[in-house]
């Protein structure tokens, strides 16, 4: 059976891919989607996106229980818990809690693909295992893979997609069929495989938040499969895949 694999460059374009009945694999490399999966591998019950700040605060005031967690400009919102670094979620501190997250991108992507029946967050540091979750999908429901770039402020981002040919170079089957886009991440991915982390630290993105003081994120971001943990977002939350 043939996999038709594509990659949309930008969180707007997310409704390509529900409309396709794709499986969705969200990739915001450096930031939302690696400290996901950093925050779930490190205990957390369950995350929850928000499109807004207003959002968040009102879930907040409802359940105060549960921890805010997010950026706007790059740098922790007022009143939060956490910002949008890898490196804040460690077990001690979120282990068995519900984050509330908003980010500027990351989350927006995840909203446009809401309406789809699996919506799986991949990045570099989980490349692999989410890759054959959704090999192992795709096999029993017959769909195509649609890999969806969160970007940056709307735009194209190189990191993400670098990351989403990561995930495509594990996919592993010979029955895909990449789209162009698919296969341009791909070779970019396998020309930057050997000097990852001195790539994306190139990018624009990265040199923003290394002005900010958070290159430490990036360099942790752009580990190869350190976590093999799928999140998957249903029904508005995140959780592990299982």
């Amino acid at each position: 059976m043939s996999i038709n694999v594509n990659v949309e460059f930008r969180a707007r374009d997310a409704e390509k891919a529900v409309d396709r009945g794709d499986l969705i694999i969200v990739v915001d490399a450096l930031r939302f989607g690696s400290s996901v999966v950093n925050a779930l591998a490190n205990g957390a019950k369950t995350v929850i996106p928000t499109k807004s700040l207003k959002e968040a605060y009102r879930l907040h005031s409802a359940h105060p229980d549960w921890l805010l967690a997010g950026e706007r400009r790059g740098v922790r919102p007022r009143g939060f818990d956490f910002g949008n670094s890898p490196l804040e979620f460690i077990r001690e501190k979120i282990s068995g809690k519900t984050l509330i997250f908003t980010t500027t991108s990351g989350t927006l992507a995840l909203t446009r693909s809401k309406t789809a029946k699996w919506i799986l967050i991949g990045v570099f540091l989980n490349a692999k295992a989410v890759a054959e979750k959704a090999i192992e999908i795709t096999g029993k429901d017959a769909v195509g893979i649609s890999l969806v770039q969160s970007g940056t402020r709307g735009r194209f981002s190189l990191e993400d997609f670098v990351c989403a040919g990561a995930i495509i170079d594990k996919l592993s089957i010979k029955e895909a069929i990449l789209s162009d886009g698919a296969f341009a991440a791909l070779l970019a991915f396998q020309q930057a495989r050997n000097n990852l982390c001195e790539t994306i630290l190139k990018t624009e993105h990265a040199k923003s938040l290394i002005n900010i003081g958070f290159k430490s994120d990036v360099e942790v971001a752009c580990q190869l499969d350190l976590f093999p943990v799928v999140p998957i977002y249903k029904d508005g939350v995140i959780n592990l895949f299982k």
